[in-house]
């Protein structure tokens, strides 16, 4: 066998090896935090549970003071114009009919109202992740801000926040499954399942919830069995970190 050959399988069996010594991970954010005192239940959630806090709400800075003291990932859940006129986004809002410097303005108010930031996604926004030079304004106001990263709530499949943080060299993700799109205890149990699915399945898995009752009840359960199913949750940026990882590892072969 010609020795590039043999480096290519070489290669390819010291990937594998890696992918099946890694124990599959999963990620959790809780979005739309910091209206409600109440809110207070979901930092408290086993593990690093990821806190996503809507800027200027009435308990942001204590409960991002109070995520960040508990381990907790804080990120900026950046309100984004929806194509549904009818919902309301709230304070900080980025909306399509905005000047650049209205925008950016906006975006670094609504990351000095929330303490410790570590990354942004977007609340709703189905309208203006589709918006290429939208999204760069925001990519570019990121990249000024330092070590921030980036995750696509994907609300729309038209989204190109991924594809243009990835093109600004923004640290990102984008999200694989909503664990409470019904918000009942047994769509939250099924939706619990696909995410440990989908981990199993490609090594990592990135899911969205809310402070619903019932998905803190599910999550409060079944948060303390991951040991027992063999995943582990880990902080955003750790899962960041792995997908960055095989990334790396299947460019290297395709050279």
């Amino acid at each position: 066998m010609p020795i590039a050959k043999i480096a290519i399988t070489c290669l390819l069996l010291s990937w594998q090896l890696v992918a099946q010594a890694q124990k599959p991970v999963i990620a959790i954010i809780i979005d739309d935090l910091g209206n409600k005192s109440a809110d207070e239940q979901a930092i408290n959630l086993p593990g690093a549970v990821a806190c996503a806090f809507l800027p200027h709400t009435p308990h942001v800075k204590r409960l991002a003071k109070l995520a960040h003291a508990n381990n907790k990932e804080v990120l900026l859940h950046a309100p984004m114009q929806s194509m549904h006129e009818d919902k309301k986004l709230g304070p900080g809002s980025l909306t399509i009919d905005m000047t650049e410097s209205e925008f950016v303005k906006t975006i670094q108010e609504s990351l000095a109202s929330v303490p410790h930031v570590q990354g942004i996604n977007n609340h709703m926004g189905s309208l203006l992740t589709r918006h290429p030079g939208h999204m760069q304004w925001l990519m570019q106001e990121i990249n000024r801000q330092g070590d921030l990263f980036f995750v696509d709530s994907r609300t729309t499949a038209h989204s190109v926040a991924h594809m243009v943080a990835t093109e600004n060299n923004i640290p990102n993700l984008t999200r694989d499954i909503f664990l409470d799109a019904e918000n009942n205890a047994a769509f939250v149990e099924k939706q619990f399942d696909r995410l440990l699915k989908i981990a199993r399945v490609h090594g990592s898995a990135l899911a969205i919830a809310h402070p619903y009752p019932d998905t803190l009840k599910v999550l409060q359960k079944r948060l303390k069995q991951l040991d027992v199913e063999n995943v582990e949750l880990v902080p955003v940026s750790t899962l960041l970190k792995r997908r960055q990882g095989n990334d790396a590892w299947q460019a290297s072969l395709s050279h």
